[in-house]
């Protein structure tokens, strides 16, 4: 059979941090983590945390296990994941790093965010580092592939990508992006730009990540997919899937739910192999193409992703809708449901807008600083990611030397804190709390913690500057939160049933998920950091707040109710 078969596994976990302790930047971070122990269950073992982060990394060895058997996959693991695995389950990382060597590493972008949302400075930062972080993962593989996360994407996104590597890269979507023109171009390598093109199966994947299929199921909706016309013609076409790598333990009977569907195909004569290596083998005559393959564009859906709401779609494809709160084409705020009681998603338009505004508030303090410091900004801020992420660079022999880093700085050491400062706010935009629908979640929570941490340090490095009040008045607005309705006039727009965008909407969305604060968990993380960091007549700013609210205590997250956890009714944090 010409029927080829790949299948992409996306490793990702925000972490667990309540706090980030200080430092002068010349180190990686440091810093708390939650105590919320948790436990799930893999093949009748019990792999416990104490928290969700450790717990699902933990389980990480019983995946590599599986994968080892495995041909045809590719895996992209997000670079401060990979960093965290590293100190929580060395011999898990080695493990991975020798998987990613026999499979296809994919890069993928540092810290998760929603790519297109961030300014085209972030995206070009973003985009060297991916590529310096897998450097020793790729080895000189002339095709590569590039995992955006959530796949949200936009044509310039993937041009500043493409500018930041040599390799030819193929971009893995969902075919619900895809704007196919002639029906050969499925399954077939197609170019996006100077790149090239995937789209997964959406129906496959989410029926193994989701259960819905049985094995016969999942082996015999693959088949359904046989192209008689390639097949006639002799033409090798790829069936593509993609999933978390958290998909392979939603239930303890899944690592051998996908070992059971991969031998099926196998023993129906489906080859597997890499979107990546059938691309390869098309360039290169490996496999046979048709008249013209590999020079199909392929056009893609700007702001489209794999993960959105389907449901909201005007026109059958994805958008990015599930982060912005409202619907793209038509600019309505909906509302979703969770365990029963509907949530209007308008908090996810001010969280979204709020760090769009603290993002340049803090890129706007770093590049004064280094302007100042006559430093080559770009550069250095590239180069700090062998400070952030050291122990993984150390691990592979890289030069992780001050000297190396300082260099675009002119050795002054001074960079280091405003490199540190800048990182921190990276580190804050991970997707992940407007990926779910209520805004009480640890990882909310994660996010707002670290960027009143960015914040604070510029305050004190600004300490005398005409510059330090516009970081007082961010962090004000992280405090403010719920103020934010009336400052950015939210009540004037347009939502899908009429009630979404309504003052009484707004504050149930933002309700606490806890029994032991009044605040809204923004309000209450920017709180839990400042009351630990500010001194002198900074305190001042919190001095109105009921500092014993200001806890670290958060909602669960829905799609995280299948763990064990200890405690069921909310995500603590045992101090």
């Amino acid at each position: 059979m010409k029927m080829k078969y790949a299948h992409h596994f996306h490793a990702y976990q925000p972490g667990d941090i309540v706090y980030v302790k200080d430092g002068d930047g010349s180190g990686p971070i440091e810093y708390e983590e939650r105590k919320s122990p948790v436990a799930i269950k893999i093949r009748g073992e019990e792999v416990k945390g104490e928290n969700w982060t450790k717990a699902m990394l933990y389980s990480y060895e019983h995946i590599a296990d599986t994968l080892s058997r495995m041909k045809g996959i590719s895996v992209d693991i997000e670079p401060f994941t990979f960093l965290m695995l590293l100190h929580y389950h060395k011999s898990a990382f080695e493990d991975a790093v020798e998987l990613l060597g026999k499979f296809d590493a994919v890069p993928t972008t540092p810290f998760h965010p929603i790519v297109p949302h961030f300014d085209e400075f972030e995206q070009r930062i973003l985009a060297r580092v991916s590529f310096d972080f897998y450097a020793p993962l790729i080895g000189n593989k002339p095709v590569i592939g590039y995992w955006l996360p959530e796949a949200v994407i936009t044509r310039r996104s993937a041009e500043l990508i493409e500018s930041s590597t040599d390799r030819k890269l193929v971009f893995l979507l969902d075919e619900r992006q895809l704007l196919y023109d002639f029906p050969q171009a499925k399954h077939s390598c197609n170019r996006y730009g100077n790149s090239f093109v995937f789209g997964r199966e959406w129906s496959i994947s989410d029926a193994f990540a989701f259960n819905t299929l049985d094995v016969p199921g999942l082996v015999s909706a693959t088949l359904a997919l046989r192209d008689g016309h390639k097949e006639k013609l002799g033409v090798p076409y790829l069936v593509f899937t993609a999933s978390d790598l958290e998909s392979l333990l939603g239930n303890p009977a899944q690592l051998d739910r996908f070992t059971a569907w991969m031998e099926g195909l196998e023993r129906n004569g489906v080859e597997r192999v890499s979107a990546m290596e059938f691309v390869r083998k098309k360039l290169t005559g490996g496999f046979k193409r048709l008249d013209g393959e590999c020079s199909f564009e392929m056009g893609v859906k700007d702001y489209s992703s794999w993960s959105d709401y389907f449901d909201l779609s005007t026109d059958g494809k994805t958008s990015d809708c599930r982060w912005l709160g409202y619907r793209r084409a038509d600019g309505k705020v909906f509302a979703r449901e969770v365990n029963g009681r509907k949530i209007s998603q308008l908090w996810k338009v001010a969280f979204t807008r709020l760090f769009e505004e603290l993002n340049r508030v803090v890129r706007r303090g770093v590049l004064k600083g280094l302007e100042g410091l006559g430093a080559n900004a770009e550069e250095f801020l590239v180069r700090y990611a062998r400070v952030f992420f050291r122990d993984y660079y150390d691990y592979f022999g890289m030069d992780t030397s001050l000297d190396y880093v300082l260099e675009p700085a002119g050795g002054d050491r001074n960079a280091l804190k405003l490199g540190r400062v800048y990182y921190l706010m990276l580190l804050a935009n991970h997707s992940c709390p407007r990926f779910w629908e209520n805004l009480d979640t640890r990882v909310a929570f994660g996010n707002v913690a670290v960027m009143t941490k960015a914040l604070i340090e510029l305050i004190d490095y600004f300490d005398g500057n005409e510059l330090q009040n516009l970081f007082v008045e961010a962090y004000l607005k992280l405090l403010n939160f719920e103020s934010l309705y009336h400052i950015w006039n939210f009540g004037a727009m347009p939502s899908l049933e009429g009630w979404e965008t309504s003052e009484d909407a707004w504050r149930d969305a933002l309700r606490p998920e806890v029994p032991n604060s009044g605040y809204n968990v923004v309000t209450r993380a920017a709180l839990y950091v400042g009351r630990r960091d500010l001194g002198g007549e900074l305190r001042a700013l919190i001095e109105g707040y009921n500092l014993d609210w200001a806890v670290a205590d958060t909602g669960h997250i829905p799609g995280e109710r299948h763990g064990h956890w200890e405690n069921q009714e909310w995500c603590e944090h045992r101090r």
